[in-house]
Formats: C-alpha cells, sequence, structure tokens
C-alpha cells in the first residue's frame, strides 16, 4: 500500500503541475493580458502604453519565469520601471522593499489579487469555495441515498417492472442536462406560469440564509442528474451480483430473498458505485458553473465565470489549482477505498 501510495503521490504531483501550467498559459496570453492593462490603465492606452504597462509589472518576461514565481519556487521579481518606480511582486500595496520575503507563490500562501473584488485572490476564492460546498454537500445527501435505493431495486428483479420503470426514470434524469432541469424546474415550481410558487427561481438569498424555499430548486437539479448516473451503475452492479453463483447457491439452500439481498449480494454490488460516488464530487464542482449561475448563488461556479468574463486572471488561477487538487484527492480515495473495499486487489 506504502508504494501505491508513493507512485499515486508523484503521478498526481505531475498531473497537477502540467495542468496549471496550461491554465498559467492560456491566462496568460497577449490578448488577455492586454485586456487587463487597459482595464486597470486606460482603455485608451496605445499598444506602446500598453507595452510600458506590463513591462513595468512583469508581465512581458517568459512564461516559465513567471509560472515559476506564481507557483513560489522562483524569488519573486524586482523592477526598475520605465517610470522610475521600483515594483517587487512579493511587495504590494506599498510594502517596503527590504521588509518583503522573496517568495511569494501559492505554495506560500500567495494567491493574488482580484482585480474585480479589489482584495485578496484567496479571500474572494475560499468565501466561494465554501458556499459551493455547503451546496455539494446537500446534493449528495440528496443524491446518494436515492441513487443507491433505485439502483438496488432495479436490479433485485431484473427485467420486472420496477425494474423498468426504475431504468426509465435513471436514463430520463442522467439524460438531462443541469440547465435544462433547472429551467423546468423553475418553470413548474416558481413561475407564475403554471402557478406551483412553492419554491424561489433564485438562490441568492440562500448564501446567507438556506432554507426549503430557496435551496430547494439548486440542490434538485444538481442532484437529478447524479441520481441517474449513479443508479444505473448501482443496477448494472446489482444484476451481475444477483446472478452470481454464491447466489444460486444461497437460493437452493433456502435462505429467504430479503437475506440474500442484505447478507450476500448488497455488500458485493456497493463495490462498483462506491468509486462512481467518490468521483461524483469532481464532477459536481464542474456542474455548479451552470447551476449556480442560473440560480445567482455566488459560489465557486459563479466565480469561475466571472473571473473569466472579467479576466480577473489571479482568481482564475487559484480556481484552477483548487480544481486540479480537489479532483486528483477525490480520486486517489476513491483508488484507495476501491483496494480496501476488493480483496482481489489487495492480494494481487
Amino acid at each position: 500500500m506504502g508504494l501505491f501510495l508513493l507512485r499515486r503521490f508523484g503521478v498526481m504531483l505531475l498531473t497537477a503541475i502540467c495542468l496549471t501550467f496550461v491554465v498559467f498559459f492560456l491566462t496568460n496570453l497577449y490578448p488577455n493580458l492586454e485586456k487587463l492593462a487597459k482595464t486597470q490603465g486606460n482603455f485608451r492606452m496605445t499598444e506602446e502604453e500598453v507595452a510600458t504597462w506590463l513591462g513595468n509589472r512583469g508581465y512581458t518576461r517568459s512564461t516559465v519565469a513567471k509560472y515559476g514565481e506564481w507557483l513560489g519556487v522562483i524569488p519573486g521579481y524586482v523592477i526598475e520601471g520605465s517610470d522610475g518606480e521600483t515594483r517587487a511582486r512579493c511587495a504590494p500595496r506599498g510594502l517596503a522593499l527590504e521588509d518583503a520575503p522573496r517568495y511569494c507563490g501559492i505554495l506560500q500562501g500567495g494567491w493574488g489579487y482580484s482585480t474585480r473584488a479589489k482584495e485578496t485572490a484567496g479571500i474572494v476564492m475560499f468565501k466561494a469555495l465554501k458556499l459551493t460546498g455547503f451546496l455539494m454537500l446537500w446534493a449528495l445527501i440528496v443524491t446518494v441515498p436515492t441513487a443507491l435505493v433505485v439502483g438496488i431495486l432495479a436490479g433485485m428483479r431484473e427485467g420486472s417492472r420496477t425494474d423498468r420503470s426504475l431504468s426509465t426514470f435513471s436514463i430520463i434524469t442522467s439524460a438531462t442536462p443541469e440547465y435544462v432541469s433547472g429551467v423546468v424546474l423553475i418553470a413548474i415550481f416558481s413561475s407564475s406560469a403554471v402557478g406551483l410558487k412553492w419554491f424561489k427561481g433564485s438562490a441568492a438569498s440562500a448564501m446567507n440564509d438556506a432554507n426549503l424555499v430557496n435551496f430547494t430548486l439548486p440542490v434538485l437539479t444538481i442532484a437529478l442528474f447524479s441520481i441517474g448516473y449513479i443508479a444505473r451503475m448501482t443496477r448494472a452492479s446489482m444484476t451481475e451480483v444477483m446472478t452470481a453463483q454464491y447466489i444460486r447457491t444461497a437460493r437452493l439452500k433456502g435462505v429467504s430473498f430479503p437475506n440474500i439481498v442484505l447478507k450476500h449480494a448488497l455488500r458485493n454490488a456497493l463495490i462498483a458505485p462506491f468509486t462512481v460516488i467518490i468521483l461524483q464530487i469532481p464532477y459536481l464542482l464542474t456542474g455548479v458553473v451552470i447551476t449556480e449561475t442560473l440560480f445567482n448563488y455566488k459560489g465557486f461556479g459563479w466565480l469561475l465565470v466571472q473571473s473569466a468574463g472579467n479576466n480577473d486572471i489571479d482568481v482564475l488561477l487559484g480556481v484552477s489549482v483548487v480544481s486540479v487538487v480537489i479532483v486528483l484527492l477525490t480520486q486517489l480515495i476513491s483508488d484507495i477505498g476501491y483496494v480496501y473495499l476488493n480483496p482481489r486487489i489487495r492480494i494481487s
């Protein structure tokens, strides 16, 4: 297990470096930097003025050097600008150069500055991440029990009327994207067109006071797709287990059907769905982009859209780092959990 974890951590580190470098390279393309200069300076700046503004702030140096500084493995730049002012990456907002640290990248907790929110990017990002974490938690609370029950009931008796009905429900929900299910839920349960004004079509008030009225529709929008997907995987696994030889032997020995399901089939049938459930976490992180934008819930997905639209480079980079870390960690947890649940993998 120790060697397995060591290899996995090595692959995770290499993957994180590659992915963050790609995002860093794309966000630091010249059109984005030109837009940043004109946004922070003057929209009527000439090309020469843009080049001077970027050069005074270290944006015109090589991508590798800028990435190393942003990551925190290379000392931050100290530049004598053409305007005579000395600027340092690690000495922003009036901090004396002699008091500034040499390294101030991600590894040191330096997430940069949000040009849109006018405050530290880390504060902006983790406020949004907290809201999204709360939304994802309730989505999982709704998704996992519902999907497992639906999948187990459908897989217990393959081909039955219950199986066909629940399988149809799973296929419909998993085939419907969030932007469709969200609009449908809003039209049915919050608009005046149908008349069922049970819930609010906006979740803006849920950021301060989440309740059944303002938080139900966003949770259902995220949960519906995952319920169908996990239920189908659980049903397939349960169907396979119910046709295994040891299940037939238990039936021939006269073991009751409920005991066969609960004591013999259920544990083995949940091995594959466990992996799928864990891997739903990074999917939910990307799925909330649509849901939060649709319901005006200013979480992580909403922040990603706003940062991309407003060219908020530091926040956009921070969001990419957090997303990569969450995806890699959930994959690691999934691998470890699968090893413990499946004895054949441990033996091999």
